[in-house]
Formats: structure tokens, sequence, C-alpha cells
């Protein structure tokens, strides 16, 4: 059951489906420069509906001491925010609330997952926490919020002024 809610993603025509490789079927954005440069992050629904978030460390992901550098956890775990909200997404959103916990050091080669969850999604605010672990070890924990962001009707541009 790897299929996402009819709802989830409508407005991201950049969803791109991995079609061979160790994410084959898995799922990522295209349009987002920094998550592009900085992954590939991926997600799927798993068979009991949850959605899934992995990346597998590469060189790049390192910092001085050969350990994945904070940012990159950072920029996953944000990642996995909006993956695990897709389903309560039905506009853009932006992240307004965003707070972490370094557990353990990862290194080149380790396959970095994410168990995460809603704890509460209201009428502009979607509310998650989560933890990326690499087997069965905690690395890192998180809690963030998302704001649903209205999507503001296209205007015609104001004339120039001389």
């Amino acid at each position: 059951m790897n299929e996402l809610p009819k709802n989830a993603f409508r407005h991201r025509p950049d969803l791109h489906v991995a079609t061979e490789g160790e994410f084959k079927g898995w799922r990522t954005w295209t349009r987002d420069s920094f998550e592009t440069h900085n992954g590939p992050y991926w997600h799927r629904i798993d068979e009991n509906g949850k959605v899934q978030c992995a990346f597998r460390v590469e060189q790049k992901h390192l910092n001085g001491m050969r350990n994945v550098h904070g940012g990159a956890f950072m920029s996953f775990a944000d990642y996995c925010l909006f993956a695990i909200a897709s389903s309560h997404l039905d506009s853009p959103g932006v992240t307004i609330g965003f707070s972490c916990e370094f557990l353990d050091a990862a290194r080149e080669g380790e396959l970095i997952e994410c168990d995460g969850e809603i704890t509460r999604a209201g009428g502009s605010l979607i509310f998650l926490r989560g933890t990326l672990k690499s087997g069965d070890r905690s690395l890192f924990t998180f809690s963030g919020t998302i704001k649903r962001v209205k999507r503001k009707p296209q205007t015609a541009a104001a004339p120039a002024t001389p």
C-alpha cells in the first residue's frame, strides 16, 4: 500500500518517484533546491498507511569528525515534517517552529530512517514529532510546527510609475 491519500501533494507537481536503485518506488520533491542538493531524502507510505522517510548517508553529509553533520539531520527532519503532514496539507505550508536533540552520531553508509507522527492538526497549524534512527539506535529527536499558508489569488502586476 504505497499510495498517498488523494489530497496529498495536490499542489506538488514536483513529486518524483524513483524508478531504480535502493529507493525504487520511494518519492521525493524536486522543487526545493536546498533539499535536492543536500539529500536526496525519500518518503513512502508503508503497508499500514504510515509515512516512512529515509536517506543513505553520503560523504557530503559528514562533518569534520566524519559523522553526520547536525545540519544534515536538521534538514532531513524538516523534510520529514512535510512528508508526515502530507495527508493534512492541501495547500503550501511553512515551518514556524522546530526543536531537536542530538543523541548519537551516524557515519557514512548508514541508512537513516524517521519514525514520526502528527500530534495535533488544527485549522492552520500542524504539530509533529519524530525520531531519526539507524537500525535500533536513536540518533536525533525533533518536534516541529507547520503553518498552512493560503494561496493568494494572482493579481495583475501594478503599472510602473514614472
